[in-house]
């Protein structure tokens, strides 16, 4: 064999009991496992001495916000430090494919909070198939850091064939509309994601969105919506996707799934109800979350929806305008804008994370109601300036969440882990490069809400079975040799707060396809990721 993993404490992906064995590993694949006493031990070219460690399946990042990092960043340390070997692209409705040159300069400028502005990259395709090739010939055509699939992103479909306009696609938008999801899903797409409080994806009706979950269905693949609201109205708004994708017939998956604001304080056994009355009826659902409180987005997604009509030009031409600009104020602090989750938003919880111009920086860090005190103005005034000389750019920290609702949802029995991770900012959420080593330092070892044999299965096994993959998401013989070992009395989360790039400890060795990522704790030059596609054909009538 190529390598032989000694020792090791085998945490196999499927939530039952560790065991102690040796892995032996050929041609990418793991060919043999032997268990302590259970006859001749394997041999091999190399053997890695695993005694302590435990070794596990590649995490997955069910939602990342990586779409150019892994085209821009060999080294894609932030992830693949963590463990992760796949991540799910093409999230919360909007990124770089399909497009044509109208609508990839606007996606450009409408999530370069999320993904820098793209002024490095070299937009050589304008389809699903094409990016992911993209992918795969990278970096002279080693390829990428880890591996990575792709959701359909609805709002950047509704670009092309609606605009930026609220009102209800025609039927012929609608046709179109369906066809670039059934292209995208030819191509490779294993689902279409939604982002239903960011503009234009968000002016979908229900119907709509049935019609494009219906196109989904039928390629096996799932429905990833950041849904409606996650504040005021969260329970009707995780209610219609349950209710949108069960009369669709199509999986869901629900995208970072948090309960946060005060109204939802202590409301996550009321989501788990609803959920478990849907997986009790028939529903295929799963869902993802990041152990952390705050979120992270742009500042510009806290505006009405009214607001974001016409694209990012617009919304700059009404910022100017002060009568609008009032207009804007009072649905954010008043009211309570769609795009704060019908929450009137309170400016000492939006700390700014990162801006796009470098003479902005010094308000990364305080929050908007911090800065204005600074300057003896109104956070309006502040926020009002901030997204006008970024040119919306600008990114946030929310802090909104409440701890006893992260808790309970992370145990649920269809709960999978995701970053949400934007790698873009001087000072990013903790969570891009910490997500993993979270979970299994803080919530399983220091306060056991998770077995380790049971939060393993979270980051692994759960995703490989939402993502169809048969060959992934579990330790055992022919699967692909996606494997992570850690130290469980050790592994933590580096990154906080204050130094959010800080890489986690106890993870030393990180193996895609059999090839370390991640050796002694470095990262190699290995780019061994590349596209992992859906079936790419109908499997349903």
């Amino acid at each position: 064999m190529d390598l032989v993993i000694r020792d090791a404490r085998v945490v196999d992906g499927s939530g039952a009991p560790s065991y102690r064995a040796d892995v032996g590993i050929t041609d990418g694949r793991i060919a043999e496992i032997r268990r302590e006493g259970d006859g001749p031990r394997p041999t091999a070219a190399r053997t890695l001495d695993a005694d302590g460690l435990a070794l596990s399946p590649g995490f997955t990042d069910m939602h990342a916000h990586s779409d150019l990092a892994l085209l821009r960043d060999p080294d894609h340390s932030a992830k693949a430090a963590q463990g992760v070997t796949l991540e799910v692209l093409g999230q919360d409705g909007l990124s770089y494919a399909p497009a044509d040159d109208r609508t990839l300069a606007e996606v450009r400028r409408a999530i370069a909070g999320w993904n820098g502005d793209g002024s490095d990259i070299d937009f050589d395709w304008r389809t699903v198939g094409g990016y992911l090739d993209r992918l795969d010939r990278n970096f002279d055509g080693q390829g990428i850091a880890v591996n990575a699939a792709y959701l359909v992103p609805q709002g950047t479909v509704r670009m092309l064939a609606v605009g930026w306009e609220d009102r209800p696609a025609t039927e012929a938008e609608l046709v179109r509309m369906k066809d670039l999801v059934a292209q995208g899903m030819t191509e490779g797409a294993v689902g279409m994601s939604s982002g239903l409080t960011y503009t234009p994806g968000m002016y979908a009706n229900d119907s709509e969105l049935a019609e494009l979950c219906r196109v989904v269905a039928r390629y096996d693949g799932y429905y990833c919506p950041h849904h409606r609201s996650y504040g005021a109205g969260a329970l009707a708004a995780y209610e219609e996707m349950v209710r949108l994708t069960r009369d669709a017939g199509c999986a869901l998956h629900l995208a970072h799934a948090t309960m946060n604001f005060g109204v939802n304080e202590g409301k996550a056994p009321d989501l788990l109800a609803l959920l478990d009355d849907a997986l009790a009826a028939g529903a295929d659902i799963s869902l993802d979350t990041y152990p952390y409180t705050p979120g992270c987005t742009t500042l510009v997604a806290m505006l009405p929806s009214w607001a974001g009509e016409g694209g990012p030009a617009s919304v700059l031409t009404r910022l100017a305008d002060d009568a609008t600009a009032e207009r804007i104020r009072h649905h954010l602090e008043v009211v309570g804008s769609d795009g704060c989750h019908g929450v009137p938003i309170e400016w000492d919880t939006i700390e700014i994370s990162g801006t796009g111009s470098p003479e902005l920086a010094g308000y990364v860090g305080r929050t908007v109601a911090e800065s204005a005190r600074a300057h003896g103005e109104t956070p309006w005034v502040t926020a009002r300036r901030l997204l006008t000389e970024d040119r919306l750019g600008t990114t946030i920290l929310q802090h909104v969440g409440h701890e006893e609702n992260v808790r309970q949802i992370m145990r649920h029995r269809v709960h999978t882990g995701g970053s949400d991770g934007i790698l873009q900012g001087d000072k990013p959420h903790p969570r891009a490069y910490g997500t993993f080593p979270q979970y299994l330092g803080r919530y399983v070892r220091e306060l056991g809400i998770l077995s380790l044999e049971e939060c393993v299965a979270h980051l692994t096994s759960r995703p490989a079975a939402r993502l169809r993959l048969a060959d992934r998401g579990y330790v055992r013989e022919g699967y692909r040799a996606d494997l992570v070992l850690f130290d469980p009395d050790t592994v933590a989360a580096g990154s906080t707060f204050d130094e959010p790039r800080t890489l986690p400890v106890g993870i030393p060795h990180v193996l895609i396809d059999g090839r370390f990522v991640i050796e002694d704790g470095r990262r190699t030059s290995v780019l061994a990721g590349r596209a992992v596609r859906g079936p790419g054909r109908p499997v349903r009538p």
